[in-house]
């Protein structure tokens, strides 16, 4: 075992020391040169690390990179790529543009003038409402809709079709203006690039006169086009080999027909097909399933070529008078077309103002038919996703609820053309906003209704396009519009109908019994309007606080109209109660009490301040909102008072006397008549077919 012993520090130790020393010291130079080049060495190493390091990393980005370029991509969607920021030419586009009906022979495409926007119209109340409370809907099984802002832009450049909704819809009398304003769409569809127009026609027996019309007007289509493509636009100029715009038309009813395998361009076809489209007397008409396959038929036109450039636009434009018997399949159309960038345009018709129902008038289209005119019920409506009006009837003037004009076209096509770019619009061959529009003006094949409505004025009062997701949400949170749904899906409540206002007294029980029973009639309808009351009665508590123009309207009216039918029919009941207690005649020779509308509201305090809440209401919707279907209905409720009065007069009971025979008598009994004549007798009766359904 070894021992440290410490160095000595006398004068023997003097020169070991130095020895030592100088071994130490030579030994440090040699540790600092091996030093250094352990450190040169060490240096050298660390760069090499590092450049190895470098290397490695540059590899994995260069590999990350590439990575996206290997990954699948979807063929069939347009991609929409954003122009590079530079200053470009400005380029002159018509932003506004008028049309009208008259034919003209100058060139482009002309409608009506005064009609700017959408329109719809309405149909007829069903004993049931068929659609289920907010609270229980399955938003899984009902469409997706969207919010977007309108715009007034032509929508055809369809590079921006992410960016723009469409209109829903263009007011106009014919089908004739429809198609001129299609043919500018079309115009500035063809100066993106080559086109391809499918046109979808309803076969249906209603449809007959507009498919005439627009197959009239397809010669002004390509004679338009034709002068166009002498002003060398950049669709006919890119290519000389290739066809700018090509046509193709498909049938739908039941089922779905194609009519031209291959899309054409030859103007004879096109109109020779549409002559002979076959009309689908089912009743169906599957216009979404129609789009849907359209879509997936001509998806090939929008894949991209040289360019990432579709290799053509595509337009569909649907020719129909119903709102579609398959509306499950609406979030599949809207889709297919929105992911091919396909907007749709649709030529169809007005939607019944809170209805589903509307009549059309039908003449046979055969001549060896009888062509009296007939009316059937089509499905046209409604014009939002769930019903937003209550159903109740007027009454005292005993006239029916006239139907009327929604201000805009069914809500699923409507939605259709609003996400995919496009237009509705809505075709009546008889609208007039100035005044109420009679029946015998009606023209075949056009829906009863009343009343049109500026579509400036209703373009404030749009419907609620949301999911139903959203659509339950927004109507949960608001207690006045979650009344109004609710009090719009009850039974209707059609009001004093016809109630008995005359009774002669013959003798105490008989005008008892009289009276009683004409109560017995007013009791069956107080329950469903005290419900309806009832139901709306929360929306009261935070009426003021509604921002929607639609929604205030909506519930006003409904509450205004609600409560002036319960007080009108319980205050009859009370009237006839008042009566059965006896009252006696202010002049002794009257014998008759008629029940008269009176402002005057004389049996309950209760329905006085009813009555007051309801006149103040439906004037509320009178002034606030003119020019509206909400406003219009107002003003006739309020045309009838609400109240009652007893009023006396007297009624002859006496026989009339019998008259025998006078001496100016001329009986003629025993005279023979002529003879008929054989060959008009002869003539043939016109058959009368029954009418197909539409």
């Amino acid at each position: 075992m070894s021992s440290m012993t410490p160095p000595s520090s006398g004068p023997e130790s003097t020169q070991p020391t130095d020895e030592l020393s100088q071994g130490a010291a030579g030994s440090v130079d040699a540790w600092d040169e091996a030093e250094l080049e352990d450190e040169s060495l060490l240096e050298n190493e660390e760069a090499t690390a590092l450049i190895g390091s470098m290397l490695v990393h540059l590899i994995i980005i260069l590999t990350l990179a590439l990575v996206p370029l290997r990954a699948e991509v979807d063929e069939e969607a347009v991609v929409l790529v954003s122009p590079p920021e530079y200053e470009r030419e400005k380029i002159e586009t018509i932003e506004e543009i008028t049309y009208s009906e008259v034919e003209q022979t100058e060139v482009g495409a002309n409608s009506d003038a005064e009609m700017d926007m959408a329109e719809a119209s309405a149909a007829v109340f069903s004993d049931e409402a068929e659609i289920p409370n907010p609270v229980e809907l399955d938003p899984a099984e009902l469409g997706q809709i969207q919010v977007n802002n309108m715009f007034e832009v032509a929508v055809a450049p369809l590079d921006r079709l992410e960016d723009l909704k469409g209109k829903v819809g263009q007011g106009t009398q014919g089908a004739k203006g429809a198609v001129d304003r299609l043919t500018f769409e079309i115009l500035q569809s063809l100066e993106e690039r080559p086109t391809l127009v499918v046109w979808l026609f309803d076969q249906s027996g209603s449809l007959h006169r507009q498919r005439q019309e627009i197959r009239d007007r397809f010669e002004r289509i390509y004679t338009e086009l034709g002068i166009a493509k002498e002003s060398e636009v950049e669709a006919f100029s890119k290519d000389k080999d290739e066809q700018p715009l090509l046509t193709s038309v498909i049938g739908f009813g039941s089922n779905v027909t194609l009519y031209t395998e291959e899309p054409t361009e030859d103007l004879e076809e096109i109109k020779s097909i549409v002559d002979n489209i076959q009309v689908d007397s089912t009743g169906e008409e599957k216009v979404f399933s129609a789009i849907t396959s359209a879509a997936d038929k001509y998806k090939g036109f929008r894949r991209m070529r040289s360019g990432r450039e579709p290799q053509r636009n595509v337009l569909f434009v649907v020719v129909t008078d119903e709102k579609g018997d398959d509306g499950n399949m609406l979030e599949k159309s809207i889709s297919s077309c929105r992911k091919l960038a396909i907007p749709v345009y649709v030529i169809g018709v007005p939607a019944p103002f809170g209805r589903a129902h509307s009549l059309v008038k039908y003449v046979d289209p055969d001549p060896k038919y009888d062509q009296s005119p007939q009316w059937a019920q089509v499905d046209q409506g409604p014009e939002t996703f769930l019903p937003e009006r209550v159903q109740v009837g007027f009454t005292a003037n005993f006239e029916a609820e006239p139907v009327i004009d929604s201000g805009f076209g069914p809500y699923a096509l409507t939605r259709l053309c609003y996400e995919t770019g496009g237009i509705y619009f809505t075709v009546h061959p008889n609208r007039n906003v100035n005044r109420k529009v009679n029946r015998g003006e009606i023209d075949p094949y056009a829906a009863d209704l009343k009343y049109f409505f500026d579509p400036v004025a209703m373009s404030r009062y749009r419907p609620d396009y949301l999911s139903p997701q959203d659509y339950v949400n927004m109507v949960k949170a608001s207690p006045l519009r979650q009344a109004l749904v609710s009090a719009a899906q009850m039974k209707p409540a059609s009001g004093l109908a016809r109630p008995k206002t005359r009774f002669v007294k013959m003798s105490d029980p008989q005008l008892v019994g009289e009276l009683t029973a004409a109560q017995q009639d007013a009791a069956k309808l107080e329950p469903t309007l005290v419900r309806m009351a009832q139901t709306l009665n929360p929306g009261m508590k935070v009426r003021d606080e509604e921002q929607s123009l639609r929604w205030k309207a909506g519930f006003d009216l409904a509450m205004g109209r609600v409560l002036a039918q319960k007080v009108r029919t319980e205050t009859y009941n009370a009237m006839l109660a008042k009566a059965k207690r006896g009252m006696a005649f202010k002049d002794g020779k009257n014998n008759t009490w008629e029940l008269a509308p009176s402002e005057e509201i004389s049996v309950g305090s209760k329905w006085k301040n009813e009555a007051e809440t309801a006149t103040e209401l439906l004037k509320a919707v009178a002034s606030e909102h003119k020019g509206t279907p909400w406003a219009l209905l107002a003003q006739q409720e309020l045309s009838v008072p609400i109240g009652w009065k007893w009023e006396e007069s007297f009624t002859d009971l006496a026989p009339p006397a019998s008259r025998g025979p006078g001496n100016n008598n001329n009986n003629n009994n025993n005279v023979p008549r002529p003879a008929q004549d054989d060959k008009a007798r002869m003539l043939k009766k016109v058959v009368k077919r029954p009418v197909p359904k539409l």
